[in-house]
């Protein structure tokens, strides 16, 4: 039996983490679940460059904090809030995307041992979707991965493509210094005082305008662009989440953070 992936930390969503073995989990299947209840109360994904168009039509895209920042999409603006799942983790509009980071769980690639460069494809067994089950898809067939795995390795490669991508964009911006902590401060009508959001990352538009006209090209030239706008456009959609979730009842409170 493979070892587990030696991790400090486990990714969001995952409570465990097992290599997918042929010798383990060969009579193994994957039924598709129709509730995600992993996300019914996680308010921010992670999402991938090439995510933005489609994710900045309805959820706002900031930043987290810190070196290592990652893009973000926000499905609430507070902590146990999401706008787009029930309770149970249905999908309250079957028309919304979904991030990638919340298709490809419950599987995930990862090393093995540190040292290692090579990447095995794992899952989270704590899922009740996946097991011994008479109905589903096959993971394995006659021993070898079936091709419902395939596609799933595939879509995790890819995912894992992307993110390389994410991480180079996250530091093109910081090294031409445009990211910058973020506040957003709404005022609903009645309310004593404004709810201010902060706790995130965003670029810093006066920067943008200002940038010389070498970098300019440099952004226009290698698709930075149209991402940071994508970005920039999406923030305005932070206002109509908070008057979904004051219309829902779901009201966040004074001075918060995202």
């Amino acid at each position: 039996m493979a070892s587990a992936p030696q991790t400090q930390s486990l990714p969001l969503f995952y409570k465990e983490l097992i290599p997918l073995s042929r010798q383990d989990h060969a009579k193994y299947k994957m039924r598709p679940p129709e509730t995600a209840p992993f996300l019914a109360n996680v308010h921010a994904v992670p999402v991938t460059v090439e995510e933005f168009p489609m994710v900045q039509r309805r959820m706002p895209i900031v930043f987290s904090v810190g070196d290592d920042a990652v893009p973000l999409a926000l499905m609430g603006l507070n902590e146990g809030v999401n706008l787009f799942v029930d309770d149970e983790g249905k999908l309250t509009d079957n028309t919304v995307y979904l991030p990638a980071y919340i298709r490809r769980y419950p599987f995930l690639l990862a090393r093995l041992q540190p040292e290692s460069e090579e990447l095995s494809l794992c899952f989270d067994p704590s899922v009740d979707w996946i097991g011994e089950f008479d109905d589903g898809e096959a993971l394995f067939t006659d021993g070898e991965p079936s091709e419902f795995t395939k596609q799933i390795m595939q879509f995790n490669e890819q995912f894992e493509q992307a993110g390389q991508r994410t991480a180079q964009f996250v530091k093109d911006l910081r090294e031409m210094d445009l990211l910058m902590d973020g506040e957003v401060s709404i005022q609903p009508e009645g309310a004593p005082q404004p709810f201010i959001y902060r706790g995130f990352q965003m670029i810093n538009e006066d920067k943008l305008r200002e940038m010389r006209g070498d970098q300019l090209r440099k952004i226009v030239q290698n698709g930075m662009l149209p991402l940071i706008y994508a970005h920039l456009m999406s923030l305005s959609l932070m206002r109509d989440l908070f008057g979904e979730q004051m219309r829902s009842g779901k009201m966040p409170q004074p001075d918060a953070g995202v």
